[in-house]
């Protein structure tokens, strides 16, 4: 997904196309204005109830198989050492070995693809905000020509090397907080990878009376990628992979036994209960998880393929000649489709009589994904300004007929109370 994403084309554009340069940002079809990011909230934190119920419901899974750091290191990397280095035991003898050719060959090897995959890890990354092609332009130029861009990418490759081939797991001990988190969100019905003490305790050897299944093997130990021993309950470090289920799985088919000394379960069954999916937490993340859907969706609805705004111009709210009232207003349009569009504007509100509006007669084009500003003078008779009021704009597609309308703006003028003479004194004013 995360190669395939930028390549992906709906509505003209990659699927997801961070486009800062242009402050447009697209997402499946859906073109947002950095205006209306605000939408990105509540996308975010229905991301973050979604994880509180999972993790409620299975513990750190999504630490184990779908976090992109697991998946790029299990995946990527670690297949790459697997390739060139062979099993955990032929790597630890590897790396006890003195430094041969064939030892200097295999490590050289090794780096050089861990650099090389991370170069390709960053040149996707930065397709997401220049695009493919924009990426590809810009390889064919010099890296001065585009030297912040290379210097990302310069950067997150050296980040990647060194999380990749060095720091790895100690990434999700030290540096991530969700393990932390891990304790507040679970309960004793959270399902997660754990020992059964039960059937594997005292441990010992094949063979001996009065012991359990556990044979001691350590296997369980020596595939753990955080390096703790499972059999001693749950713990921070443990990312939630099943790599140990797996290991202690094949030692006991090996020698005839039940597979499921370690398994997923909850500390509730492995004490003999019965696991209960349906509880107080589950329920009030549940209820967490769809009002962060229905808020999203809500946002989301509310997102239109024109923004039009109109902001007062700078300087004196209103100006008073020959006996005319004017207001001047700028006006701010963002059409965020894929082709170019062409607008008609109109008045719309209680509108006094005499009220002229200069710079909405002629119908205004705006390319695709462009901006226009337009000035508009709205003027009135001094006699028949009575006080402040409102006005919007409607704005119509001349392609389509869809109509779209601004905010209410105020129309503004000189206080009436002013032009009398019982208010002069500007005591007696301030007084009334």
């Amino acid at each position: 997904m995360y190669v395939a994403l930028p390549w992906i084309p709906v509505n003209g554009f990659p699927a997801v196309f961070l486009d800062v340069l242009n402050r447009r940002f697209h997402f499946m079809g859906l073109t947002l204005a950095v205006q209306d990011l605000w939408v990105g909230f509540f996308l975010v934190t229905g991301i973050g109830f979604s994880l509180f119920y999972v993790t409620a419901l299975f513990g750190r899974v999504w630490c184990g198989w779908a976090c992109p750091y697991t998946v790029f290191l299990e995946h990527i990397y670690r297949r790459i050492e697997r390739l060139i280095d062979g099993d955990a035991a032929a790597r630890r003898k590897l790396d006890a070995a003195p430094w041969t050719s064939s030892k200097i060959t295999k490590r050289v090897l090794k780096h050089g693809a861990y650099v090389f995959t991370s170069l390709v890890i960053a040149h996707i990354f930065l397709s997401y905000f220049v695009s493919i092609k924009g990426l590809y332009d810009m390889m064919h130029h010099s890296p001065t020509a585009n030297t912040t861009a290379f210097g990302v990418v310069m950067f997150l490759t050296a980040g990647l090397y060194g999380s990749f081939s060095w720091f790895r797991e100690q990434f999700c001990v030290i540096m991530c907080p969700y393990g932390r988190m891990q304790s507040a969100l679970s309960d004793n019905h959270t399902v997660i990878i754990g020992y059964d003490k039960t059937r594997g305790e005292p441990r010992g050897k094949v063979g001996t009376t009065g012991v359990g299944d556990c044979v001691n093997c350590t296997r369980c130990v020596q595939v753990c990628p955080t390096g703790i021993d499972i059999r001693n309950g749950l713990q921070l470090e443990c990312i939630g992979c099943a790599a140990c289920v797996d290991a202690c799985d094949t030692i006991m088919l090996k020698l005839g036994r039940k597979p499921g000394l370690v398994r997923y379960d909850s500390l509730v069954a492995f004490e003999g209960g019965k696991t209960k999916f349906i509880r107080p937490r589950i329920l009030f993340y549940t209820f967490l998880l769809f009002v962060g859907v229905g808020a999203f969706a809500f946002a989301a609805s509310r997102i239109e393929p024109l923004r039009a705004n109109v902001l007062r111009m700078q300087g004196s709210p209103y100006y008073v000649a020959n006996g005319v009232l004017r207001n001047q207003f700028l006006m701010r349009m963002i059409n965020k489709r894929g082709e170019p569009r062409t607008f008609t504007f109109a008045l719309q509100g209680e509108l006094p009589t005499g009220l002229v509006v200069a710079g909405s007669d002629t119908p205004v084009t705006i390319p695709a994904q462009g901006e226009e500003l337009k000035p508009l003078m709205i003027s009135l008779p001094e006699t028949a300004f009575k006080g402040p009021f409102k006005i919007s704009i409607r704005v119509t597609d001349s392609k389509d007929g869809k109509t779209y309308t601004t905010k209410p703006f105020e129309f503004v003028g000189p206080d009436n109370r002013l032009k009398s003479n019982d208010y002069l004194d500007p005591k007696q004013y301030l007084q009334q």
